[in-house]
């Protein structure tokens, strides 16, 4: 059994992107975004991680905060002004929203050449339509780049993703089936019947269900390839904080069947930020009518 890194890899990636940004500053620097709504503390956390790495890079990143009762107009109005700006590149907008703002309006109204995260639905027609111009999803980018750098085959392979959201369900089957990875895919989600049977035939294991320990080893065959995309919170008296982060794999007991396998923490969620970004430079140069990495 072999770890997959993805602290390794995604310090790979964020070093390569430190290199271009070097060469194309002062005169370009790369500006990222990112719209706040509100104090929850993980999002507070994951916006401080993708400010702190783009500083670590010369990338330039700016934060709109506004509190929760803010309206859907406020919201709109800001993303029209970020949008017309051609000093800011990429623009992400941290979820969750509060439950009166609409989600998918708010994602749609950022111009699909900003919209870093690729949630909006021109970027995901971009993705099926296999256009050099779509920003894939940070998430499932950083599962292919994951692959791609453990020299682990997609062409030809099984791959069996487990969960269905917009966020890496979709957009990571989008791109595995794609021309460029060329994976024969199955999708399965809480009402798949015969979910265990159908995951044990997987060459490789995308594991995006958000239940802690879901994939047990019964579920996977000898010698898979197993990508845990899961992040949960169990209780553990030892931790200081009270508990501690696991995927939705069971590690301990999966991984020695396996022949390559994520670790929780520290396998996909460092890359999710390094795709970040990547799509945000690729945006920059694009604006900026130089050649995308």
């Amino acid at each position: 059994m072999q770890l997959i890194d993805g602290n390794f890899i995604a310090k790979q990636v964020l070093e390569e992107l430190k290199e271009t940004i070097e060469k194309i500053s002062p005169e370009i620097v790369p500006h990222i975004v990112v719209i706040r709504v509100g104090n929850d503390p993980a999002s507070v956390s994951y916006v401080s991680k993708k400010q702190k790495t783009a500083a670590e890079i010369g990338m330039k990143s700016t934060l709109k905060l506004f509190p929760e009762n803010v309206s859907q107009a406020e919201l709109e109005a800001t993303i029209d002004s970020l949008n017309a700006d051609g000093n800011v590149h990429g623009i992400l907008i941290q979820a969750p929203l509060p439950s009166h703002i609409n989600e998918t309006e708010i994602f749609n109204r950022v111009s699909p050449d900003k919209d870093v995260d690729g949630f909006s639905t021109v970027n995901i027609g971009r993705l099926v339509q296999e256009l050099p111009s779509a920003f894939a999803a940070c998430t499932p980018a950083g599962i292919i780049e994951l692959l791609e750098r453990s020299g682990v085959k997609t062409d030809g392979k099984h791959v069996v993703v487990i969960g269905r959201s917009l966020i890496v369900g979709k957009p990571a089957s989008l791109l595995l089936i794609s021309k460029k990875s060329n994976a024969t895919v199955t999708v399965c989600h809480s009402r798949t019947q015969n979910l265990a049977e159908i995951a044990k035939q997987a060459d490789i294991l995308v594991a995006a269900i958000g239940r802690a320990k879901f994939v047990t080893e019964a579920m996977v065959k000898p010698g898979a390839v197993v990508i845990d995309v899961g992040i949960n919170r169990v209780p553990d008296a030892s931790k200081k904080s009270g508990f501690r982060l696991v995927g939705d794999v069971d590690f301990e007991n999966v991984a020695p069947k396996c022949e390559k396998i994520t670790p929780v923490p520290g396998g996909v969620g460092p890359m999710t930020v390094a795709m970040l970004m990547k799509n945000t430079l690729a945006a920059c140069l694009r604006a900026n009518g130089k050649d995308v990495l």
